[in-house]
């Protein structure tokens, strides 16, 4: 594929618009436009960026191979392992590029109430503070929680670019208290 073909499917599989893009590298709509009909290219520094916030190797981003000699068609490097991975939380409406996932401790509640809720962290440390944790899903028990976490390591470790969770439950609030739905 070309770099233009490239990018175009790499924004697509990144949930941005053209003008998402722009705004992201501080250039117009148009600029984006012409790359990805391969009327031009960008310049150096805007290659890296665009590398570092989509989250894919510039060999990728260029001609479409991996490092390895891999090919990286469908925004995934399989087998090669991974730092981080877009979680998709479907219930809550969460989308994160995570490089942790951790679970809680049990909850105590009421019969229907979830007993578990699972964070991911994107491993970014702030000065002297914990990596903040974004909330992802609840869980009906330790099982359907640690099943998770299981599978999104062995995506993370083969390489998947993205995981929606699987074995979470629809919960909503009712008072003070989180109940499934």
């Amino acid at each position: 594929m070309s770099f233009g073909e490239n990018l175009q499917t790499i924004r697509k599989q990144n949930h941005l618009s053209q003008e998402g893009l722009a705004e992201m590298l501080g250039v117009s709509r148009q600029a984006v436009s012409k790359w990805e009909l391969g009327e031009g290219y960008p310049e150096v520094d805007k290659l890296l960026i665009l590398s570092k916030k989509l989250n894919v190797s510039l060999d990728s981003l260029l001609v479409g191979e991996s490092a390895n000699g891999g090919s990286t068609e469908g925004g995934t490097t399989e087998g090669k392992p991974s730092d981080a991975i877009r979680i998709t939380s479907p219930n809550e409406g969460v989308i994160i590029r995570a490089s942790k996932v951790m679970r809680s401790q049990q909850f105590k509640g009421k019969k229907n109430s979830p007993k578990y809720a699972l964070y991911a962290s994107d491993g970014t440390d702030q000065v002297m503070r914990e990596t903040p944790n974004t909330f992802l899903a609840w869980y009906r028990n330790l099982e359907d929680v640690t099943r998770e976490i299981t599978e999104i390591q062995a995506a993370m470790d083969g390489g998947i670019a993205s995981y929606t969770l699987k074995y979470s439950v629809k919960c909503k609030q009712n008072l003070f208290r989180t109940i499934e739905d």
